[in-house]
């Protein structure tokens, strides 16, 4: 039976059908709906980690114990999950494991543009990449069966396109070993990494690359596909696709293993063509190895884009420029319409919103997170100064406050980012003593990435109820004396813990604690201005709420509109009732 899957829908089918019992992430734009598609299936356990080294870590252990396991994580992800992808590379396993990787060109919900092909070649360790969604299943069970033949951890490499485009695949049925429970493989010299053992392990893992690239030359997904010979391009992932629309008459080599190379595989096609070609999206990885083997690249970086993502268009125009087509060629356009600008905001509601509007009061240097609240980067709220990546704002604002400058620095961060990431900078900063104010945004879900559980919501991927994380006895427990608990809707209660968090000149944390709006059951009642009242102040616009509008009534002494509230977005924070002098907004009565 044939249905329409996404990559990462057919990643969970994949596992599924391929006998993996054990799988964990940490949700992460594109790779989030892995985890969320495997935990239907009931053969799969599967579980939310706080990172993804944990995640990581787990997922090894599981291998460790003889299983078949997968952990998920975009690109930025396996950064945290680094040690982890080496050591496993030494160490092995007596099962199996699949690291699913989704880079994202384009940068469409990241914070930069890294190629992780890299990291298969610095871990020693094979990458598999599909160019579609019936191959993101079956490479699934490809990359599990080479990890069980060479004894490796597989990473298998999407992007945000292959992630989120959908294509039919065939569904096959889960063939999977007898889930018996079995005495742990005692084996200390194999996966006990010190010095010692782990000398004794280098060898055998570069042996196994070796192997593995003789492997590859007979890898069923690295194909010749044979055309016009005049034009021989190298393709691998969803480029490839795009190629094949730009260059319908060429000859292909599609490489579905793009580590290690089949270099023999490869010498031998471009023997056989009058031009070779690569075409790949971010860096040059391929076209540095064939001209690392003496092969000449007629057409490469230099003409193919080394940022953002292709579409068929970036490839058509850059093949042109580059002599290999004429402007005859055509390629499937979507247009997109006129449509307006619309710049990404928080939600109307949204309990970050007056955390923000506060601390731009005050005129801190706001070092921020990875989050939501990465959107007051952005006017109409502008209150951001830095944002670097999970967890890094508690350090970076301890740095500022011990470096000494004339504003001091506050530090933002999510609750699901705390746990992930926030906790050794928030020790970091009791332990060294600077006078930093960590706020920690708690709206009781990981909201950014589609509202998946963390450790204080109280529940389990699997639907399980579990302990709940305490912020208040986490901050304490390290030495805070200074931990404030509010309702950042309140704008008083928000604005008396902030003024005396930072008045104690000592280390504090201030939790703002209030559901995202997505929580809710019901929603709030609402509210609306009162346009006699209202005298075009321009207070509650400010605020930077996508509810609170310009009317088209204008203030006959200012000139300026009135405000009105749009009744279809706003939520009933109360927000802008508070920040009105004038007393002009008002709950809509029932």
């Amino acid at each position: 039976m044939k249905v329409l899957l996404s990559g990462n829908e057919a990643v969970a089918r994949g596992a599924y059908e391929s006998g993996v019992v054990f799988a964990s992430a940490y949700p992460g734009t594109p790779s989030t709906e892995i985890l969320e598609n495997i935990v239907q299936y009931e053969e799969i356990y599967a579980e939310w980690s706080p990172n993804e080294k944990v995640a990581l870590d787990a997922a090894i252990g599981a291998a460790y114990a003889g299983k078949r396991a997968l952990a998920a994580m975009k690109m930025v992800g396996l950064n945290v999950a680094a040690e982890g992808l080496f050591y496993s590379s030494h160490t092995g396993f007596d099962g199996a494991l699949v690291i699913v990787n989704a880079d994202d060109p384009g940068m469409h919900s990241s914070q930069n543009e890294q190629d992780n092909r890299h990291y298969a070649k610095f871990a020693k360790v094979p990458m598999l990449e599909p160019t579609d969604s019936q191959e993101a299943k079956d490479f699934v069970g490809l990359a599990l069966d080479i990890s069980e033949e060479f004894d490796t951890p597989v990473l298998l490499r999407l992007s945000t396109r292959i992630c989120h485009s959908s294509a039919l695949v065939e569904l096959g049925e889960r063939k999977a070993k007898k889930d018996e429970p079995k005495p742990f493989a005692r084996n200390p010299a194999k996966y006990c990494m010190i010095p010692g053992f782990a000398r004794r392990r280098h060898p055998v893992m570069e042996q196994r690359l070796k192997d593995l690239a003789e492997y590859a030359e007979t890898f069923p997904y690295n194909k010749v596909e044979w055309g016009d010979r005049s034009l021989g391009v190298v393709a691998n992932g969803v480029a490839y696709q795009y190629a094949r629309e730009v260059f319908p008459e060429a000859s292909f080599l599609r490489l579905g293993m793009s580590w290690p190379l089949p270099e023999k595989l490869i010498r031998d096609f471009a023997s056989q063509v009058d031009k070779v070609v690569v075409v790949e999206e971010l860096d040059p990885f391929l076209e540095e190895h064939l001209k690392i083997m003496g092969i000449e690249v007629a057409a490469g970086k230099e003409f193919f884009p080394i940022l953002d993502e292709f579409n068929p268009g970036i490839v058509r125009d850059a093949a042109f420029k580059a002599g290999l087509v004429d402007e005859t060629v055509e390629v499937q356009k979507v247009e997109m319409g006129d449509l307006p600008p619309r710049p990404p905001v928080l939600c109307a509601g949204c309990p970050h919103r007056p955390v923000y509007y506060m601390l731009k009061k005050y005129g801190l240097v706001v070092d921020s997170d990875i989050g939501c609240y990465a959107l007051a980067v952005l006017p109409p709220i502008a209150t951001t100064d830095t944002l670097g990546c999970m967890g890094a704002s508690i350090g970076v604002a301890h740095g500022i406050n011990r470096a000494g400058v004339e504003e001091r620095a506050v530090a933002t961060i999510g609750d699901s980012t705390l746990w992930h990431a926030g906790m050794p900078g928030l020790l970091n900063v009791v332990y060294n003593q600077s006078n930093t104010v960590t706020i920690i945004l708690d709206n009781l879900t990981t909201a950014m990435t589609g509202h998946q559980p963390h450790p204080s919501t109280g529940r389990t991927l699997m639907g399980e109820k579990t302990v709940r994380g305490d912020f208040e006895a986490l901050a304490k427990a390290m030495g805070y004396d200074e931990v404030r608990t509010v309702d950042p809707l309140n704008l008083e209660e928000l604005e008396e813990a902030l003024k005396a968090s930072l008045d104690s000149n000592k280390p504090a944390v201030v939790i703002t604690r209030s559901p995202c709006i997505f929580m809710y059951d019901e929603r709030p009642p609402l509210y609306y201005v009162d346009l006699e009242r209202c005298n075009a102040c321009g207070r509650c616009f400010e605020i930077g709420c996508p509810a609170v509008i310009r009317s088209d009534e204008i203030h006959e002494k200012s000139g300026e509109a009135k405000a009105e509230i749009n009744s279809i977005l706003c939520f009933g924070c109360a927000v802008c009732e508070q920040v009105c002098a004038r007393k002009a907004i008002h709950l809509v009565e029932e």
